[in-house]
């Protein structure tokens, strides 16, 4: 046997236990998942987190692929739970910016690992993505 000794194994980071608190959501986790439901709701949260107070227009740009309707729909779902702060400023032409609560804000932290594990993996998310498209072209049929 050799003398030398190999570091231990790291051990994953175990996923802390997701217990239910209140009737109605099945865990926090089920209870965040309602609120950030929609496939904009956590872009529309990053970008307005970052830029502070963001006018429509602003969003619409940095949010690539969103139609006008989904993105006034989210935006509104977002202020019905109490997450984002509409400011309209009754002027002409009209101006409204959109802000988030406090409520907005600490979900926004919460959202800043994801966003830093997609930055971690973009590489090899990209790649199972572009894998994944060659499974479902079209006329290809699918072997279920």
């Amino acid at each position: 046997m050799s003398d030398t000794t190999l570091p231990p194994a790291q051990a994953p980071t175990p996923v802390q236990r997701c217990t239910q608190t209140l009737p109605g959501f099945t865990c926090g986790l089920d209870a965040t998942l309602r609120v950030i439901s929609g496939k904009w709701k956590p872009l529309i949260l990053y970008f307005v987190a970052q830029d502070g107070p963001t006018r429509y227009g602003e969003l619409r740009r940095a949010i690539r692929d969103v139609s006008d309707k989904v993105l006034i729909q989210q935006l509104k779902e977002l202020e019905a739970d109490g997450l984002v702060k509409r400011t309209d400023y009754k002027e002409v032409p009209p101006r409204v910016d959109y802000s988030l609560t406090p409520l907005g804000r600490s979900l926004a932290q919460a959202l800043v690992p994801l966003c830093t594990w997609g930055t971690e993996h973009m590489a090899e998310v990209s790649r199972v993505f572009a894998e994944r498209a060659t499974w479902t072209r079209p006329g290809r049929q699918s072997s279920a």
